[in-house]
């Protein structure tokens, strides 16, 4: 593992498992995600990379979440929302102190106020439109199925 990494110019910002499991993370999205043509569905996410998903019961180190491939991209990604405040706040506070340059700062405490006042378990998916029409459509770029024509550039292909 540590030789993928490095051949990938992948760095482990820090020696938490955290920071470990986010290189994991990192690695798979520049390794196997391109490759994922078929339809299929991605499970058992590390739990540090998932800090507003509850783990699993079966297996703390796990995050009940996963996320949907087809041609090479990520179309939807789903998780069982985490409705303790007193972990929630643990994740966030570990995402404020760890090393990666990438994980907010700041604490939502707002956030974990509305949990700790009784929100319902919640789940949900999200499914990128743009990406699932650059998947029928056969496009390469998101910029192609986009439908605002400003975002789009001027005289090439898409204009």
């Amino acid at each position: 593992m540590q030789t993928a990494l490095k051949e990938r110019e992948i760095e482990v910002n820090g020696d938490d498992q955290g920071a470990w499991w986010k290189a994991v993370n990192d690695l798979f999205d520049v390794t196997v995600e391109p490759t994922l043509r078929d339809p299929v569905f991605v499970v058992d996410y590390p739990a540090p990379v998932c800090p507003l998903a509850k783990v699993s019961p079966e297996d703390s180190g796990v995050a009940e979440r996963f996320e949907f491939f087809l041609g090479g991209m990520e179309l939807a990604n789903a998780f069982t929302e985490l409705n303790d405040p007193e972990r929630q706040l643990a994740n966030f506070e570990a995402q404020a102190a760890s090393s990666d340059p990438e994980a907010p700062r700041e604490i939502d405490r707002d956030f974990v106020r509305a949990l700790a006042y009784g929100m319902p378990p919640a789940g949900g998916l999200g499914l990128g439109m743009d990406r699932l029409a650059m998947v029928l459509l056969g496009c390469d770029t998101i910029r192609e199925v986009l439908l605002f024509p400003h975002l789009r550039p001027e005289g090439g292909e898409g204009a």
